[in-house]
């Protein structure tokens, strides 16, 4: 046997090998899962010999993070807006930044919100779990995401105020029902974009809810165009978009006659959620 010190040294060496980004915090994020203690108590066992099962669990942890696979899915979770949240190959990786939207549909009320492209079902359910007298509608082109967004529904106790639906936008939807918000983390990687991602994103996360191809705005066409349709008078349209997309993006929303329409910035000052108003009178 040898010490998790050890193991966490050599796992380092081996990541930073593979140029994985953080080597360090991926290490111990793997060991502390491979001994199913809180990261918080790592450092405190790290002297503690590891069994064998325990170091060969964490040593296939490491082949599989040095593969470039993602930590939340060796994990198989990954934390989001203070919740965790059951992540699969099928789905993608929950990113920080996708909390400004969430931070901004919270601002007004909303009592029925639709989620176009749900994937893991992040957006969605937190809201739910924040508003705990909405309901909503998840819809996704996988029935495989899907399957993963009723598993977190579950895990977070929302399922009973929420359906989804397999569809592509606002296709095949099977509701006439109108909401009072429609929010979106749409494919948006032109595919020009998609050729300099990392192998982290291009080779393990779905490429059905990573790109459209060409200039990457498709989703945006058809949600603009759609949502006036399936809002209650006043509601709200918002849409993550890639850093470039701002402009676009917005004069996608004037076009489908969107009033109040903002640009909004993350953390690191790049545009990240656009949000449009539809009249109170339509």
């Amino acid at each position: 046997m040898t010490t998790g010190t050890a193991l966490l040294f050599a796992a380092t060496q081996t990541l930073r090998a593979a140029g994985v980004d953080d080597p360090a915090g991926d290490a111990r994020v793997l060991l502390a899962y491979a001994l199913g203690i809180d990261r918080s108590h790592l450092t405190l066992v790290l002297p503690d010999e590891i069994d064998g099962d325990r170091a060969r669990a964490f040593e296939n942890a490491i082949t599989a993070r040095a593969a470039r696979q993602p930590v939340a899915q060796i994990t198989g979770t990954r934390a989001f807006y203070g919740r965790d949240f059951i992540v699969t190959p099928d789905v993608l990786d929950p990113r920080p930044e996708t909390e400004l939207l969430v931070d901004t549909a919270l601002e007004a009320p909303f009592s029925t919100v639709l989620d176009l492209g749900t994937g893991s079902g992040c957006i969605l359910l937190t809201l739910l779990a924040e508003k705990v007298a909405a309901e909503g509608l998840g819809v996704d082109l996988s029935g495989a995401a899907l399957e993963v967004a009723k598993r977190n529904a579950q895990a977070l106790d929302v399922l009973s105020r929420v359906r989804f639906c397999e569809a592509s936008w606002f296709e095949d939807m099977q509701s006439d029902a109108l909401f009072d918000l429609i929010v979106s983390n749409p494919p948006y990687i032109s595919a020009t974009e998609m050729a300099e991602l990392s192998p982290d994103v291009k080779s393990w996360e779905p490429h059905l809810a990573l790109t459209p191809g060409g200039d990457g705005l498709d989703a945006y066409r058809v949600i603009a165009s759609g949502a006036p349709c399936r809002l209650t008078p006043g509601g709200r349209l918002m849409v993550e978009i890639g850093a470039t997309q701002g402009d676009a993006v917005k004069a996608l929303f004037n076009a489908a006659g969107f009033l109040s329409i903002q640009v909004l910035k993350d953390l690191s000052g790049h545009d990240r959620v656009v949000v449009g108003h539809l009249a109170p009178d339509r």
